[in-house]
């Protein structure tokens, strides 16, 4: 067995990862970073999706939900997580959702104090808005749609830097213009003396010896609590570190009195099933949202050329209200002709025209939940389509359909069966992903209604919190990358500020 030491341990080094890691080692912390994946050499990008799937993926991109009806969930997985395969597009958290968490969760979340954590990771990161040049000819053909339909629409603002729109950020930016955390946050941590380790899994938390988890408590007794954790001076369990194994087969240890799971939303609340840990709620592993998504294609009279420029470089949020998001999504000819909702001689003339193809998607904020179990040693992803979410697709493509006509298709296509109107529409008929799965160990102030606390720690032990997916409380309804990010640098700060002395 190897072992080591810390003061804090970090699992993953993703969006909430990396970011702890680089914000406890420069305030002075000694931090280790256990991640699954490996690194992964911007040189060896080839830009080919197929090749770049099982690079860079957790299952080459084909990780699925069981449900009606089944999704993609494409997951990344190595140094950067998510962030390195993901668009870049950065939304702050909208201030009615922030509003919805303070008011139904009991979540200390208003934009102003969270407005400092979000600026910073915002420039961390170099967010700024994408320009019409590196937007490309298929953002012109759906915001040509929004202008002929009066449909509020933007460009979106993207972690960018010397950007040239070679159009894969899906499949990992070949130029290091996209500034995932695998290149901003963990060099940050490492030249603040952060160990990052990779190809170790952890398999469990590590407590104190003789400590057992408590039940919640009320009042007094919650607040007597709350205070001695800041201290120190808890007779709550606590975390003592963590176990894990390495590519080698080597057992590692890690002594930490801090832990901080970042191994995403599918992951994390399995590593606290396994460890016994924050099921006392019975919201562990539940409260699944997604963001299922689809896309629809156009053929156009006009050259686009759809790999050329930014692959999501807009959204239409005209129908934000209604739970409904379109958003810019393209890709080269491998990616179309993979996506593309047709097949045979049909399929085979569309990508014959494929520098006429247009694409635009449809991200859907869900009512719909779901949960995450064990099968084995792998995740069981259960998740079905409510009624009132699939009302949203049929409205969804009927308008998307709408806005690809009035942009002057001259065919759109569907991701329906052929004879399936979208009014028509069951979940079955719907070709869905989903790319921003959260809320499975969910936070809330309220101990019997969820797995964290507003801190970000899990109920009833000591030193022991998740900075990931999740622990959003709900659907978001924009991609989620900038408040897990926030959340986990607002963490981080109250960490590196914590007390360590007892009062006498």
């Amino acid at each position: 067995m190897r072992r080591m030491a810390a003061q804090a341990c970090v699992v993953g080094a993703g969006a909430g990862g990396a970011v702890l890691a680089a914000e406890l080692a420069e305030g002075g912390m000694d931090v280790v970073v256990l991640e699954e994946g490996g690194w992964h050499d911007p040189d060896d990008f080839t830009a080919r999706p197929p090749q770049m799937l099982a690079r860079l993926y957790r299952d080459g991109g084909q990780t699925m939900t069981i449900g009606n009806p089944p999704i993609v969930l494409p997951l990344g997985r190595g140094v950067g997580g998510t962030t390195l395969v993901n668009s870049g597009t950065c939304f702050r958290t909208p201030a009615h959702v922030l509003e919805r968490w303070e008011r139904e969760f009991g979540l200390d979340v208003s934009e102003r104090s969270l407005g400092p954590f979000f600026a910073r990771v915002e420039q961390a990161l170099s967010v700024g808005e994408v320009t019409p040049q590196l937007a490309g000819g298929n953002a012109a053909v759906a915001i040509r749609g929004a202008q002929r339909l009066s449909w509020n629409h933007g460009y979106v603002r993207r972690n960018a830097r010397g950007c040239i729109g070679s159009g894969v950020c899906a499949f990992g930016c070949p130029t290091s213009a996209k500034q995932h955390t695998g290149i901003t946050y963990i060099p940050r941590a490492e030249r603040a003396g952060a160990r990052i380790l990779t190809g170790a899994r952890v398999e469990r938390i590590l407590l104190e010896r003789n400590s057992r988890p408590v039940a919640p408590m009320a009042g007094a007794e919650r607040r007597s609590a709350s205070s001695a954790r800041r201290t120190g001076c808890s007779r709550v369990p606590g975390a003592a570190g963590v176990q894990a194994r390495l590519a080698d087969g080597t057992t590692l240890e890690v002594r930490a009195p801090t832990v901080v799971l970042a191994a995403g939303t599918i992951h994390t609340p399995l590593l606290l099933a396994r460890s016994g840990l924050g099921a006392r709620s019975g919201q562990l592993g539940r409260n699944l949202s997604l963001h299922p998504a689809t896309a629809a294609f156009a053929q156009m009279d006009e050259v686009v050329d759809m790999a050329k420029g930014v692959p999501q470089s807009f959204y239409i949020d005209e129908f934000a209200g209604e739970g409904i998001l379109f958003e810019g999504v393209a890709g080269p000819p491998a990616y179309a002709a993979m996506s593309l909702p047709l097949t045979g001689a049909r399929h085979a003339a569309a990508m014959a025209d494929y520098r006429r193809l247009a694409q635009v998607g449809l991200m859907v904020s869900d009512s719909s939940r779901g949960h995450v179990r064990f099968m084995g040693r792998r995740a069981l992803i259960r998740y079905d389509l409510d009624g009132e979410d699939l009302q949203r697709f049929r409205v969804g493509l009927t308008r998307m359909r709408e806005l690809l006509y009035a942009a002057g298709a001259r065919e759109v296509h569907l991701p329906l069966p052929a004879g399936v109107a979208p009014a028509q529409a069951r979940p079955r008929d719907l070709r869905l992903m989903a790319f921003h799965p959260l809320g499975t160990a969910r936070a809330d102030a309220r101990a019997s209604h969820g797995v964290l606390d507003g801190d970000l720690q899990v109920h009833g032990t000591r030193g022991v919190y998740a900075a990931d997916g999740s622990a959003i409380p709900s659907s978001l309804g924009v991609n989620p990358q900038i408040t897990i990010m926030a959340l986990a640098t607002r963490l981080a700060f109250h960490l590196r500020n914590e007390e360590i002395r007892c009062p006498s």
